[in-house]
């Protein structure tokens, strides 16, 4: 399998590339991570099952996507394949700073940096509405993508009723589901809505900084949304701090009912968690729900 990612390597880059060292690091609870070395040139390699190459190919048309607004510093993807019966993606190393996002870029300016490049990329925008070229996946859940003319549309059919659809099928039980996916049009009736190209998984753990500074997002599941998906979901988990809200909003200042939508939009995160993991995710969905009805 190595020689042939490193054959792989070696054919796009136009360099000859035979790796002599490769350490587990983390690739997230959906993949397994490595960093492959041949004493000169690191990669980041993610592997997963042959049959998830659809994946890896989506991310890095994704990352390609991001990277092409000139933004905010995003992995190059570097090859894509299938080896023996594994898939596996292959991006740049980009070595960051010392401890998870929290730590490494505790420090205000850096925070208010990646607010500021975040707000540009979201203006990246889209004349074919709301969605993407293809659908891509939400941790390991299928991501819905279809081309849609109206984001209430978009979000009812493709985002929370999909996730619906799924949880039924894993047992869930959400007795208000039909009167909020009823209630979304008239929540959304004011808010006027542009597509803008966003991360789609924008929690803390997809964020980050290089050891040199520099403000760094990564493991997307891009689409063209509301901006808003993405910033309400860093407050879902938390870790981002006051002043990363401060440098977005003096790019692009978010609009006013935002602290309305956030509990909404963080409803698909939350679906899709019962979705792969179950556990209490059901109930937390259910609060959710019964608080954007009230």
């Amino acid at each position: 399998m190595w020689t042939q990612i490193d054959a792989n390597i070696s054919q796009v880059t136009g360099e000859k590339f035979q790796s002599q060292q490769r350490r587990s690091v983390g690739g997230g609870c959906i993949n397994e991570g490595y960093a492959v070395s041949n004493g000169e040139k690191t990669y980041f390699v993610k592997l997963n099952l042959a049959s998830q190459v659809a994946m890896f190919e989506a991310e890095a048309l994704g990352l390609e996507e991001m990277i092409a607004t000139a933004s905010i510093r995003i992995p190059k993807p570097i090859c894509w394949s299938t080896a023996d019966n594994s898939s596996y993606i292959v991006l740049e190393w980009l070595e960051l700073g010392s401890g998870n996002s929290n730590s490494s870029l505790r420090d205000a300016p850096r925070w208010q940096e990646m607010g500021r490049k975040l707000a540009a990329m979201h203006k990246a925008s889209s004349s074919q509405g709301f969605g993407w070229k293809i659908n891509n996946t939400i941790g390991s859940t299928p991501q819905i993508n279809t081309w849609t003319a109206d984001w209430t549309e978009f979000y009812i059919k493709h985002r929370l009723g999909y996730q619906f659809q799924l949880a039924k099928r894993r047992g869930g039980n959400f007795p208000q589901q039909d009167k909020l996916l009823a209630a979304i049009p008239e929540l959304l009736a004011d808010h006027q809505v542009q597509p803008s190209l966003v991360h789609g998984d924008l929690w803390g753990g997809n964020a980050g900084c290089t050891a040199l500074g520099e403000p760094v997002i990564f493991d997307p599941a891009t689409y063209f949304a509301d901006r808003e998906v993405d910033i309400a979901m860093t407050e879902l988990f938390g870790g981002f701090p006051a002043v990363f809200y401060k440098g977005y909003n003096e790019v692009f200042p978010l609009d006013a009912g935002y602290e309305r939508r956030k509990t909404l939009y963080n409803l698909y995160h939350i679906l899709n968690h019962f979705n792969l993991f179950g556990g209490g995710y059901d109930s937390q969905a259910n609060r959710m729900i019964d608080q954007i009805l009230r």
